[in-house]
């Protein structure tokens, strides 16, 4: 009977030990050692822009050996030299056993480890196996590659600005900006302007400024304030002979895909300084639409052809419904349509529009995929949460008030204040946010 038991005994541990062995998505992993071998296609590397599109680098490793059967998923990770991967950039690449990045997409990386463009970096680069929902069960080398990245943004910034009761800020600034053009001496700002005065001046400071003694186009040192009337103006100032010109200037969307139809008013476009473009985000119908300038029919822009260029007065441009990025470029009369999967907002009670919404929108950061902003936003006591596309469907909230978002997540508290808002959903598997007041 003893050795019965015994025997009994034997059989149902060794079931045991197979069951656990062939168990794919567990939290035991029977080999300790297990390791994968990462190897890079190269160590030196200068990314171009004129290469956005291409393969920069492509990774391989190799399949651990766990000790049973399992189904892994890989993450990659990418940080500068020396930093331990303390503030890496992670990237989820499923359980694949290779990854590869097109030029635009690491310089993204360098851009949000915030490698300064055009220096040679040393980035370090690890993969990590993950078992079941967390479970480390492999860490590769550490791979060092020297890289270069390129600025994908313009700098048209200038010492001189805008002060006054009608800008933004009032006479205590900071000023409205000017930007640099093609030509010297000649800068360009675009403003929304109150009923009131302005001057102009440089470095926000009173030691350089000028008005308009006369009121004549002709700027003198310390001249008089220049009276506005409310409006949306494109300002050109001449540095060199100190002249200046105050003109209306709106660059919009119309048409019966756009919001507001062909009657308007057209669905306005900001100037982006960063690419010297005209932009938009927003939800656009099935139709027709055309770009036309202070919701004006006398100048509009279409495209005879279907080609991309924009013809003054062509045919109107066919739109399927979506969310899309709009970009006018006058530089070269040309424009694109990209479609946006999501359009961000805020909703809650500390919310403008609380938790019926429609909800207050985000600005889409046009130098950083992924992030959104918002500034000078006014907030009640409260709560609020991020969420896509007016629609539950998709809704972000911070559970453990860390800063970092959770699918469906907690509400966030809110005190009342005038806030500046990032959404940062770079890096997909750690989408955070940030409240400055």
């Amino acid at each position: 009977m003893k050795n019965i038991a015994s025997k009994l005994l034997s059989i149902m541990l060794v079931t045991l030990a197979l069951y656990s062995c062939s168990t794919d998505d567990t939290d035991t992993v029977l080999n300790a050692t297990a390791t994968t071998a990462l190897t890079t296609s190269t160590s030196d590397i200068v990314l171009l822009k004129d290469n956005v599109g291409l393969t920069a680098l492509d990774l391989t490793w190799t399949e651990p050996d766990y000790g049973y059967s399992a189904i892994p998923t890989y993450m990659v990770y990418f940080d500068v030299s020396g930093n331990n991967f303390q503030n890496a950039v992670k990237k989820d690449v499923g359980s694949d056993l290779e990854y590869s990045l097109l030029t635009e997409e690491l310089n993204t990386i360098l851009q949000t480890l915030e490698v300064e463009s055009g220096v040679e970096t040393t980035i370090d680069v690890k993969v990590e196996s993950i078992i079941g929902t967390s479970t480390i069960a492999a860490t590769s080398n550490i791979s060092n590659i020297n890289v270069t990245g390129y600025a994908n943004t313009l700098d048209l910034s200038s010492v001189w600005g805008l002060v006054g009761s009608a800008t933004e800020n009032g006479w205590n600034g900071p000023d409205m900006p000017f930007y640099t053009t093609s030509e010297a001496d000649i800068f360009n700002a675009y403003v929304t302007l109150t009923d009131g005065e302005i001057k102009i001046r440089q470095d926000n400071s009173w030691d350089l400024n000028y008005g308009d003694t006369g009121a004549d186009g002709t700027l003198e040192e310390n001249g008089d304030n220049i009276i506005v009337t409310a409006g949306t103006y494109k300002v050109t100032f001449n540095a060199g002979t100190l002249t200046y010109k105050i003109e209306a200037y709106t660059w919009g969307l119309v048409g019966d895909a756009t919001p507001n139809g062909w009657d308007g008013p057209d669905t306005p476009l900001t100037y982006d300084s960063t690419s010297d473009q005209w932009r938009a985000v927003v939800t656009l119908t099935d139709g027709e639409m055309k770009f036309r300038k202070n919701n004006d029919w006398s100048f509009n822009y279409g495209d005879t052809g279907a080609d991309g260029s924009l013809d003054d007065g062509g045919d109107n441009i066919a739109v399927t419904a979506g969310n899309y990025l709009v970009t006018l470029n006058l530089n070269d009369l040309t424009y694109s349509l990209e479609a946006i999967e999501n359009l961000w907002g805020l909703v809650g009670d500390a919310t403008p529009n609380g938790w019926d919404g429609p909800d207050t929108v985000l600005n889409m950061d046009y130098t950083t995929d992924g992030v959104w902003y918002l500034n000078g936003v006014t907030l009640t006591t409260g709560e609020m949460k991020f969420r896509a596309n007016n629609d539950w469907g998709i809704n972000y909230g911070d559970t453990g008030a860390d800063g970092i978002l959770d699918d469906g997540g907690d509400n966030i508290a809110i005190t009342a204040g005038t806030y500046d808002i990032i959404l940062d959903l770079s890096d997909t598997s750690n989408p955070t946010y940030t409240l400055t007041n």
